[in-house]
């Protein structure tokens, strides 16, 4: 299943929490792009020149060619980086073609900005999370402790990127079920989506 929306709808804590009431795997297809985008700002070269060669692995914890950089890759100037990593089309493909080969086989709950659009549009159930900005950046702030402000300001410049980028610009799939998360708790967002699993192909 995919789940895609903005930064801060709560695509990860939901899609997280999910795989594992449903049993399912998880791919946190945004913490790809983000270790493209380490890779990059520690090396000085631009993220189209490492996508086709670092070792990413995503589970609960995020390797980058064997670091545990679940944490490094949280810090606001590697999201920028990975907001205009992920609008370049070489990284778009390198990264595509990794995330479908993990998705061939077996059940996952993937989640991200366009795994219900183009990464898997076959997904049986596709949801797009979306949440009142100022709540998405207060959200965020808490997780990263800095300023909500200044996290909102980040977050409407990426937003206006991900939704204006040439290739997969961010947007719910037609036939997704777009879910405002501003007022529920992250219990009351699984549940919800768990039902519509459940309804739409009988997962336990």
């Amino acid at each position: 299943m995919a789940i895609d929306g903005p930064a801060g709808a709560g695509k990860s804590s939901v899609a997280r929490a999910l795989a594992s009431q449903l049993g399912y795997r998880y791919l946190d297809s945004g913490a790809m792009y983000r270790a493209v985008a380490l890779a990059a700002l520690r090396r000085g070269v631009d993220p189209s020149e490492v996508a086709g060669s670092v070792r990413i692995s995503v589970s609960e914890r995020v390797w980058l060619d064997g670091e545990d950089v679940t944490v490094a890759i949280r810090r606001p100037e590697v999201s920028e980086a990975a907001s205009r990593a992920a609008a370049d089309p070489v990284v778009r493909r390198a990264m595509a073609a990794e995330q479908r080969r993990l998705l061939v086989a077996g059940d996952w709950v993937a989640e991200g900005r366009d795994v219900g659009t183009v990464l898997a549009p076959e997904a049986a159930v596709k949801v797009f999370l979306s949440a009142d900005p100022a709540e998405r950046a207060r959200r965020r702030a808490a997780e990263l402790g800095v300023d909500p402000a200044t996290v909102l300001a980040e977050q409407t410049i990426r937003d206006e990127r991900d939704r204006g980028r040439e290739h997969s610009p961010l947007a719910p799939a037609a036939d997704a079920v777009v879910l405002d998360t501003t007022a529920m708790t992250l219990a009351e967002v699984v549940a919800e989506i768990a039902r519509l699993v459940r309804e739409r192909i009988g997962a336990r």
